[in-house]
């Protein structure tokens, strides 16, 4: 592996950049607490984990390459982060009244490991990342698939252990943030950022 370093600290910006893992983190662990969190940051690095080893045995450049395969995966995944998104909003409401009535009955919202999953397997820009970020860093001297996956796996950890903080300085804040104004604009902010996501891979060409 080349310059191990420099590829632990680009990985470290990239892990911590505000992006589709960020609001659905930051959404759910809001509305289902800790563990919710915790289930979805595990779901987003599982689908990193897939990505890693497509990468590595050369799936990802087939899906890159084959312009039907790249916009059916494309459009799903859209797809998916617009109904969440959309999702958002139609549960912003209910979620006022039920964490008022029941407090326990916020979670019920589906599986936050499959939401994170499916909304990170689901987004060729993950697979373009992998394909182009950690091949910069390979040994061409060496075996290429045995140091994507461990580059992959390492990124994989760092997502994470980030993931872990993250989470627990969001559960810190979650009494006030499960006020019902606050709760009202974070479901609005994160429905928007997720539909707007969607929409802008959708209306993403293949390079």
């Amino acid at each position: 592996m080349n310059d191990f370093f420099t590829f632990i600290v680009l990985s470290l910006f990239v892990v911590m950049s505000p992006g589709i893992d960020t609001a659905l983190i930051t959404n759910r662990t809001i509305s289902g607490g800790k563990r919710d969190g915790f289930k979805m940051a595990l779901g987003i690095t599982a689908g990193a984990l897939v990505h890693t080893f497509a990468a590595a045995f050369g799936l990802s450049a087939v899906l890159m390459q084959s312009a039907a395969a790249f916009e059916i995966v494309k459009y799903i995944g859209a797809a998916y982060l617009i109904y969440l998104g959309v999702t958002s909003f139609i549960s912003k409401g209910k979620n006022k009244e039920q964490s008022v009535e029941n407090p326990k009955a916020i979670h019920a919202k589906g599986s936050a490991f499959k939401q994170g999953f499916f909304s990170n397997v689901l987004n060729p820009k993950v697979a373009i990342f992998f394909l182009t970020f950690l091949p910069q860093f390979v040994n061409t001297q060496s075996h290429a698939a045995k140091q994507l996956i461990l580059m992959g796996i390492i990124y994989t950890l760092m997502c994470i252990v980030w993931f872990i903080v993250f989470v627990i300085f969001i559960n810190y804040l979650r009494k006030w943030l499960m006020t019902p104004r606050v709760q009202s604009m974070m479901d609005k902010a994160t429905g928007i950022v997720l539909i707007a996501f969607g929409l802008k891979l959708a209306l993403e060409r293949q390079h």
